[in-house]
């Protein structure tokens, strides 16, 4: 069960608005690119199903991250479909984000009060989200469907979205600053948040390093 409430989630990701985007089949790797995102401010976190066994890498991870990172809000990312939904929500996932929209998943998080952020690269697709519920929209991939030009063309006529951008971002000042001036509500940070070379090097005081940076051009930028 989630161990935060789906107006907490929303809350969280407008106070801290950059959501890492992460996965790794390492536990011990998991925990630490998690604690050091934590350390430099972040305060949610979506690990992805993207590997065998991913669920029982985010259990492990989740019950960890309860005890040593307690204000850290741990999601689940890539949910294609409503029965994968459900696994990772038994295990206690604080929200579910997908590539895409599926009205089914859509049901079964609102079914028990947890925030859906689907993936959707067209005004029609944002606003069929909104209709079942999704307070926070993920425009996917960022980068090619538009980039922070999209985003602003749709907060015209739209103007109560809410939106997360993912793909196509990095953790400099011009970009996240032209994101933000663009009206997105939070920014989902992946790979260019997190260089092969640094996992491989368990630089771990370097991804915290980007996240605080990272952070504070957004705040600049708003």
């Amino acid at each position: 069960m989630a161990n935060f409430s789906r107006l907490q989630v929303l809350q969280n990701m407008v106070n801290v608005p950059m959501v890492p985007v992460f996965y790794h089949k390492d536990l011990e790797v998991a925990k630490q690119v998690l604690k050091a995102c934590y350390e430099g401010g972040v305060r949610a976190f979506e690990f992805t199903n993207r590997g065998d066994f991913a669920h029982e890498i985010f259990r492990d991870l989740h019950l960890w991250s309860r005890e040593n990172c307690p204000e850290m809000v741990l999601g689940i990312g890539s949910i294609l479909d409503a029965p994968t939904a459900v696994l990772f929500l038994q295990l206690g996932a604080n929200f579910v984000v997908g590539p895409m929209f599926n009205p089914e998943v859509a049901k079964v998080c609102n079914r028990r009060q947890v925030a859906y952020i689907p993936g959707c690269g067209s005004v029609t697709e944002i606003s069929n989200a909104q209709e079942m519920g999704c307070e926070v929209v993920k425009v996917f991939p960022a980068g090619n469907v538009g980039g922070p030009s999209f985003v602003k063309n749709i907060k015209g006529p739209m103007p109560w979205s809410q939106l997360m951008v993912t793909g196509g971002v990095e953790p400099t000042r011009e970009n996240l600053t032209t994101w933000v001036k663009a009206g997105v509500t939070c920014i989902g940070m992946g790979s260019k948040l997190f260089p092969k070379e640094v996992i491989a090097a368990r630089d771990w005081s370097k991804i915290t390093e980007m996240s605080r940076a990272a952070l504070g051009y957004i705040a600049e930028a708003r």
